[in-house]
C-alpha cells in the first residue's frame, strides 16, 4: 500500500502534489533512513517503441534517491540533485517497475545513493547512482 508524502519521517507535509512523481504514477511504499522503496507503472511511461522509456527510469531514480537524502538532511539542510547515472539492464513493457534506495555515502554536504529497479519479476532493469548537495537554504521556487 503506497504512503503519502505526509507520512514520510522528517519531511515536510509541503511535497507538492500534481508534480512530475504525481504525472508519472511514482508511489513511495516505505522510507526510512536505511532505504526507500517505490514503484512506478510502466503503461504511461513507455518509449514510442513499447519499452519503458529510459529516461522515466531515471525520474523514478531521482525520486527515491532525492526522498531518501531529504530523510538524511531536512529540515537543517535542503538536498537538490548533483549528478544522476543510469545504467539501463533490461527492458521493461509492462507491470510495475519497483525501485530500492539505499545510501551509499551520507555527509554533511553531501550524499550519494545507489537506486536499484527491478520489473514484476525481479529482473533488474536499471541500475543508478544519484549524488545531492546539501544546500544551507532551500531554493527559490
Amino acid at each position: 500500500m503506497p504512503i503519502d508524502a505526509s507520512q514520510l519521517p522528517s519531511l515536510p507535509g509541503d511535497i507538492a502534489p500534481g508534480q512530475l512523481n504525481d504525472r508519472m504514477g511514482i508511489e513511495i511504499l516505505s522510507a526510512t533512513l536505511e532505504e526507500v522503496r517505490g514503484r512506478m507503472p510502466v503503461e504511461g511511461n513507455r518509449q514510442p517503441y513499447g519499452l519503458l522509456h529510459g529516461g522515466a527510469s531515471g525520474v523514478l531514480a531521482e525520486t527515491l534517491g532525492s526522498v531518501l537524502a531529504a530523510l538524511h538532511s531536512l529540515p537543517e539542510r535542503f538536498p537538490v540533485g548533483l549528478e544522476l547515472a543510469c545504467t539501463h539492464h533490461r527492458a521493461a513493457t509492462e507491470g510495475w517497475v519497483t525501485g530500492v534506495a539505499r545510501p551509499l555515502h551520507v555527509g554533511r554536504s553531501t550524499s550519494t545513493h545507489e537506486i536499484v529497479l527491478t520489473d514484476d519479476q525481479g529482473r533488474r532493469t536499471c541500475t543508478a547512482k544519484l549524488t545531492c548537495l546539501h544546500r544551507d537554504t532551500r531554493p527559490a521556487g
